[in-house]
This record gives structure tokens, C-alpha cells and sequence, in this order.
């Protein structure tokens, strides 16, 4: 009798207990904050690019967010603040980088960590975030393989698309005045020497080849470059008609400064990162009008120059016309993720941002099924102090060149 009883008393109690068990977590359970965590270069060479670009969306995302009260994690039924538990400088060393993400995910167990700036320092970084499972919004990254890197790390997500899709926004409006009879067929193609530069150049060259267009110089300069004197000599005496450069923020505006001083003035002059920076704009004043650049944006998008106001406000710097939108809007996808995935568990969200879109942004709707994000503005140009998308020419919003670039 006692036994019966023992056994009716030991299996109410585990009925009890998986009834417990079965219950959603309170409020009471939740964490006080979700902890955000990322490593980026502070210092040295990507500095300026990472300063423009990322950190200011970082900041406003963060205040953003915690002004309304944190993320709503229906897990646990309530807002949830996010809190920066670490920001390291990566000293743009992809050695030092590669521990710091190690640590962030290993050791200090954020809950998600930010990507960091550059081609080259995110397809470094995409095995971590794999190896832990972390989501990877690279949105300073693009390359000529990307449907194979998706495949190899499947928490990877490009949201910049890929160097053909930016070539061939540029060679549309090319191959429109080459038809036209006002552009000749000789280009210049020259690349800042690392990653970045590689896949511009790689991706660049063959559209252009393919297309016709002769590339009578093609050269790649060292990373961190004191003086482009040379390189735009020899582009001044090549009789190109087109000058295009895979370059980085620092030789961005040291091309258009030397340029100017050089007295080269070819009928397209496409720049890459940087040359979409307010910065840029500041600096060379109405010279860069007409100036054709990687990426662009279109500031009438709902949303889009309210975002604008807001950075400028709270964190002092301008967004470029590029990716510094895009920035902020992988952060709304992770954001929104979170809260229709109801949880902090990384699987679940990084499943939901593939498959839960389209993401509503400040640069307009993304999808990322197939983790890229793939139709987008390709080339953008300086016309009336803002930087703006111009091609490819069927993408919404997007304005007529101005054509030739007016003399420096």
C-alpha cells in the first residue's frame, strides 16, 4: 500500500514538475539586458572608414532601441535594453581582430556581436561567427563568391551585394554615353591592395572586359599609400576617358585631391569607399559634383531622412549616402528578428532573419533568403551637395547622370 502510494506521489510530482517545466518563462526570468558586443578598428588604417560608417549606427541603434525600453522578447514577456558590454579596437590587425571575436564569443558570451568594418576583416572573421553560431550582418563586405561563402558559413548574411553588381551599375551609364558617341573606350582601373581591392579589381575587370571597354591601366597601390602622384600621372597620359578606383577612404580623397592639384579631369571619375562620406563632400566642396562612387542611397525612402536628423544629432556625424543606412538598417533586421523570433536564442533568430523577411529599413524593404541582399543601388554620384543613387537605372529613386563631370 505504502509503495502504490510512493509511486502515485513520486509520479504526480514529475507530472507537477514537467507541468513547471512546460510553463513560458516570466518576467521574472529575463535577463536584465541583452548584451551586445563587437570589435572594430578604433586605430589605424580602417579607422576613418569605420568612424563614418559603423560606429555612429552602432550608437544610434542602441539609443534607439533603449529609449522605447529594449527589444520585446515575447519569451519572457517584456522589454529587454540592450547594454554594450564590450567595444574593443581591433587596431585594424586582422590578428588582433580574430582573438577579440574569439573572446567576445568564447569568453565573454555576449548574446550578439556587431560586425567589423572592411571587406577583408569580415570574410577574416565569418568562420567565428559560424564556429559559435553567432548571426553575421556583414555589411562593409562584399566579394565575387558570396553565394559560395553563404553556403560554407550559413550565419553569414551580405547585405552590400557583390563587385559585379557594382560594376555593372557603373558600366550602364557607360555604355550609355559610349553609344552616344561622347565617352571613349579606354578606362582606368586602379586598387587599394587588399581584399577589397582584389575583389573590386576582380569583379570590375571582367565586366568591363566582357563589355569591351579597353583597360589601358590597371594597377593596384599598397594599402595605406603616402602619395598616388604617379598613379595619376600615368592615368592623366593614358587617354582614358574613364577613371575608376577600388580605393579606401584615405586614397579616395588623396585620388581627388591629387587630381585636382594634377589638373586630371577625365569625363568620369568613380571612386569607392569615401567617396559617399558628408566628409568628402565638406572637404572638396563643388569640385565633386558630377564624381560617380560605389554604392549610393536614396534619402526619399520613408524613413530614410529621419534616420539622417537623428545621427546627426545624437552622434555628431553625418551618414554617408551609402552604407552607413545600410548599417543601421541590418540592426533593425536583427532587431525585428528578435522580436518575431520571441527569443534570445541565436538559432531561432538567425533562422528568422533569413526566412522572416522581408525587414522593413531605412533603406527599404530587405529580404534575405538567400542572405544576400541583392537588388540595391549599385553607383552613386555627387549632385547638389548630396551623394545619391544613380544606377542601375530601373532601381527606384534613382536620378539621371550629370554628364560630363564638371572641370575640377
Amino acid at each position: 500500500m505504502h509503495t502504490q502510494l510512493r509511486r502515485t506521489a513520486a509520479a504526480a510530482a514529475v507530472a507537477a514538475l514537467a507541468t513547471v517545466t512546460a510553463w513560458p518563462a516570466s518576467a521574472a526570468d529575463a535577463p536584465k539586458s541583452i548584451r551586445i558586443g563587437y570589435a572594430v578598428s578604433l586605430s589605424g588604417v580602417n579607422a576613418q572608414g569605420a568612424a563614418v560608417t559603423t560606429l555612429p549606427g552602432y550608437d544610434l541603434w542602441v539609443k534607439d532601441v533603449n529609449d522605447k525600453g529594449g527589444i520585446m522578447v515575447k519569451e519572457f514577456g517584456k522589454r529587454i535594453p540592450l547594454e554594450v558590454v564590450a567595444k574593443y579596437d581591433d587596431t585594424s590587425s586582422a590578428e588582433t581582430l580574430l582573438r577579440l571575436e574569439e573572446k567576445l564569443m568564447s569568453q565573454d558570451k555576449v548574446d550578439f556581436v556587431l560586425a567589423p568594418w572592411s571587406t577583408g576583416f569580415n570574410l577574416a572573421t565569418a568562420p567565428i561567427f559560424a564556429k559559435y553560431g553567432y548571426p553575421h550582418l556583414a555589411v562593409t563586405a562584399n566579394a565575387n563568391d558570396e553565394e559560395q561563402l553563404v553556403k560554407q558559413f550559413p550565419t553569414l548574411f551580405f547585405f552590400l551585394n557583390q563587385p559585379p553588381h557594382f560594376g555593372g551599375a557603373l558600366i550602364e551609364v557607360l555604355n550609355k554615353f559610349k553609344k552616344d558617341g561622347k565617352l571613349n573606350n579606354k578606362v582606368v582601373l586602379l586598387s587599394v591592395g587588399d581584399q577589397f581591392g582584389a575583389e573590386f579589381a576582380a569583379g570590375f575587370g571582367a565586366g568591363l572586359k566582357a563589355t569591351g571597354y579597353d583597360i589601358v591601366l590597371q594597377k593596384s597601390y599598397p594599402l595605406g599609400a603616402a602619395d598616388l602622384t604617379n598613379e595619376i600621372k600615368e592615368a592623366k597620359a593614358s587617354g582614358a576617358d574613364t577613371f575608376i578606383a577600388g580605393s579606401y577612404p584615405p586614397d579616395t580623397f588623396m585620388l581627388t585631391g591629387t587630381s585636382i592639384t594634377q589638373g586630371y579631369n577625365p569625363k568620369i571619375f568613380y571612386t569607392a569607399v569615401g567617396t559617399a562620406f558628408a566628409e568628402y563632400g565638406a572637404n572638396f566642396k563643388d569640385k565633386v559634383e558630377g564624381v560617380m562612387g560605389i554604392g549610393g542611397w536614396n534619402p526619399n525612402v520613408p524613413g530614410a531622412m529621419d534616420y539622417y536628423k537623428r545621427q546627426l544629432a545624437v552622434t555628431g556625424h553625418a551618414p554617408d549616402g551609402w552604407a552607413s543606412p545600410v548599417t543601421y538598417a541590418s540592426l533593425q533586421v536583427l532587431e525585428q528578428a528578435i522580436e518575431k523570433a520571441g527569443t534570445l536564442d541565436r538559432k531561432k533568430v538567425l533562422d528568422t532573419i533569413a526566412n522572416g523577411g522581408p525587414w522593413d529599413t531605412v533603406v527599404g524593404p530587405i529580404d534575405l533568403k538567400t542572405h544576400i541582399r541583392e537588388h540595391q543601388i549599385g553607383a552613386g554620384q555627387w549632385q547638389g551637395g548630396q551623394f545619391i543613387g544613380v544606377s542601375p537605372s530601373d532601381f527606384p529613386g534613382v536620378k539621371p547622370v550629370i554628364f560630363p563631370k564638371p572641370a575640377w
